[in-house]
């Protein structure tokens, strides 16, 4: 006598994964299922959008559109130069044009801006003396004037750097000019130092002979409302430079808030200018 029999159920496999067409699933769920968790997640991630756009509209809403909510810790300016040195040093051969090539090429590319004939625009830039005076104000940031004009300022103030008699900036005859200027901060007004003083055997190059930055440049009214603003530049001629040495110069801006021993408005920049001695020797020593 043999027992009763089981008949197994026919299964459809891994096909039946996908779809079951006895109970109508797609996936493991019916049309039903499937369209009350799609609404569910289209609402919520609408949710989490809306969330998102929100919080950029406020955070907007804070901001102010001329100036940075907070520069307390770039003030003051800092001090920057040209021409690009790569790690800060300047190394070449007098009498190799090619070793001094990259450095002109940087000198000519950034003080083409200060070429005559790109600032004669009167309703963009503006003459604002021929002698250094106090800051040439033009309003609230947050005013309705509008964009504001520039004060000129002509590459021939840098005379012995302009590159115009001298188009190596006289790096030919080893007496490599640097020209220097103070970065861009919204509304920074520089002050003048308390005492002069004269650092190093080096010659500057300003505007109308002075070696500091004139202060009817500033303010600084932003990209939105400067934006043909042209920083105030001097120029550093070193005029007798040790050949074959590696020299470590610092250069620092003297004013109000610029303390002596702090680092804003400082750079070190090393200058080597080798040229071959008739015995063929270089020696090498540092100096500081």
């Amino acid at each position: 006598m043999s027992g009763p029999e089981f008949i197994q159920p026919h299964s459809g496999g891994w096909r039946e994964t996908f779809w079951d067409p006895e109970k109508r699933e797609f996936l493991g769920r019916t049309g039903d299922s499937w369209l009350k968790i799609s609404v569910f997640y289209v609402i919520f991630y609408a949710f989490l959008c809306g969330i998102f756009v929100a919080t950029i509209l406020v955070l907007l809403m804070t901001l102010n559109m001329y100036k940075p909510r907070y520069q307390d810790r770039i003030v003051p300016s800092g001090l920057s130069f040209s021409p690009y040195a790569h790690n800060l040093e300047i190394i070449y051969k007098t009498d190799d044009p090619s070793s001094y090539e990259v450095y002109v090429k940087s000198l000519k590319e950034f003080i083409e801006q200060y070429n005559d004939e790109k600032q004669t625009d009167n309703m963009k830039y503006e003459d604002c003396g021929t002698t250094p005076k106090l800051y040439t104000e033009r309003g609230e940031l947050e005013s309705n004037t509008g964009q504001r004009k520039s004060c000129r300022f002509s590459r021939r103030e840098l005379q012995g750097c302009s590159g115009e008699n001298d188009t190596t900036f006289g790096f030919k005859e080893g007496k490599p000019c640097l020209i220097v200027k103070l970065n861009r901060i919204i509304n920074f007004r520089p002050k003048p130092p308390s005492n002069d003083g004269l650092i190093g055997e080096i010659k500057y190059f300003g505007f109308a002979g002075n070696a500091g930055f004139p202060l009817q440049y500033f303010p600084y009214y932003g990209k939105m409302l400067h934006p043909n603003y042209l920083q105030p530049l001097v120029g550093i001629k070193f005029t007798n430079l040790t050949k074959n040495r590696e020299l470590r110069i610092k250069c620092k801006v003297y004013g109000e808030g610029y303390t002596a021993e702090g680092i804003d408005g400082l750079f070190y920049v090393r200058v080597t200018v080798k040229q071959i001695n008739r015995d063929n020797s270089q020696p090498s020593l540092k100096y500081d």
